[in-house]
């Protein structure tokens, strides 16, 4: 088998070398910031979870609820009304007067236009291509296009006399020669004194007056800025880093020093609040409520019911005697009422069904 390439090393980025200035500071300012931060910490950590319940317990809620209410109360003030307003007014309404200007004026404009307009166009476009269109197009065909075309040729023709071959004559023979002496004359006695002006005086001058004020300016400012300035700032980086790193790694270190704290005081009211009434509830809520409930609430929930039950059924029984007491007395009164007479049906009553052959209808029959 052919052998595999060899799998390239990840790329690791290179260590940072550090200096003796930042190894002599490190230790000092991670320690005093160190001790700056982790109150801080611990303050921004326990002000961060009351926040959090605050918010999630308290703020929350009211928010929707708040929310809920607020929505109910636009959509029963601006939403409601309108689409009421819309689906019970304007929408019938609109329906109405739809149909009622189809009826009035769509409908007879359209036989209007069908039975009426259209033939009378269609006459007068007939008569106009007769006696307009057609005189009109011989008349361009064979008289207006041959005039035109010879009167625009003479146009071209007079144009060109007039406008363009004398300024092209003028231009060839007055202005080209007259401008090429004009250059010709500038180039002799301003062109070429000025290049010599400049190659032999300004060039050595310049370079002369860019010597000495590179002598006199950039040299002692590159010496400052690569002998003081560079240097200096190159402490003060890596100070500034450092104080940054510090603050970084103490920030960090008070974070585990806050959740070990938070751990800590979590276990602590735990085993002082939380787990006491765990085994208060466990341990006596618990049976007294089992004991309770067996022994005093279901009996009493079970004599409830049962009284309740006899007490639909008193009710009941009292209902129907009122009701046929007082259907009685109606009868006494004002006597039975009047029994339905039946109706002769047309169709017939036996459940056979109807086919062509049975002569059950009045069209069918002999």
């Amino acid at each position: 088998m052919p052998a595999q390439p060899a799998t390239p090393a990840p790329h690791m980025a290179p260590a940072r070398a550090d200096g003796c200035l930042a190894v002599a500071i490190r230790i000092p300012v991670r320690i005093v910031v160190l001790v700056l931060v982790v109150p801080v910490r611990l303050v921004w950590d326990a002000l961060a979870v009351c926040g959090a319940f605050l918010y999630r317990n308290a703020l929350r809620p009211v928010g929707r609820a708040i929310g809920a209410v607020l929505t109910w109360l636009c959509k029963a003030v601006f939403v409601w009304p309108w689409v009421g307003l819309w689906r019970y007014v304007v929408v019938p309404v609109g329906k109405g007067l739809a149909w009622l200007g189809r009826g009035l004026f769509v409908v007879p404009a359209t036989w209007l236009y069908a039975r009426v307009l259209t033939p009378i166009g269609h006459g007068i476009a007939w008569l106009g291509r007769v006696l307009f269109v057609i005189p009109a197009t011989w008349l361009y065909a064979r008289v207006l296009t041959p005039i035109g075309h010879a009167l625009w040729v003479g146009l071209v023709w007079l144009g060109k006399a007039v406008f363009v071959w004398p300024w092209v004559g003028l231009w060839r023979y007055v202005v080209v020669p007259v401008g090429m002496a004009i250059a010709w004359l500038v180039r002799t006695l301003i062109v070429v004194p000025a290049v010599w002006l400049y190659r032999a005086v300004l060039t050595p001058v310049g370079r002369g007056i860019a010597t000495l004020l590179r002598w006199i300016f950039v040299v002692p400012l590159v010496a400052l800025w690569r002998w003081v300035l560079a240097p200096t700032g190159k402490a003060i980086a890596v100070v500034a880093r450092e104080i940054a790193d510090a603050f970084g790694h103490a920030w960090r270190i008070a974070g585990h020093i806050s959740l070990v704290v938070g751990r800590f005081l979590g276990t602590l009211l735990r085993w002082i609040f939380v787990e006491p009434v765990r085994w208060v509830y466990r341990t006596v809520l618990t049976p007294v409520g089992h004991v309770i409930r067996d022994a005093l609430w279901k009996p009493v929930a079970a004599a409830g019911r049962s009284v309740g039950r006899t007490t639909r059924r008193a009710l009941t029984s009292a209902r129907d005697t009122v009701r046929q007491t007082r259907a009685d007395i109606r009868r006494m009164l004002f006597g039975a009422p009047r029994e339905a007479v039946p109706v002769a049906r047309r169709e017939p009553d036996t459940p056979e069904t109807r086919t062509l052959g049975s002569s059950t209808t009045a069209l069918m029959k002999d």
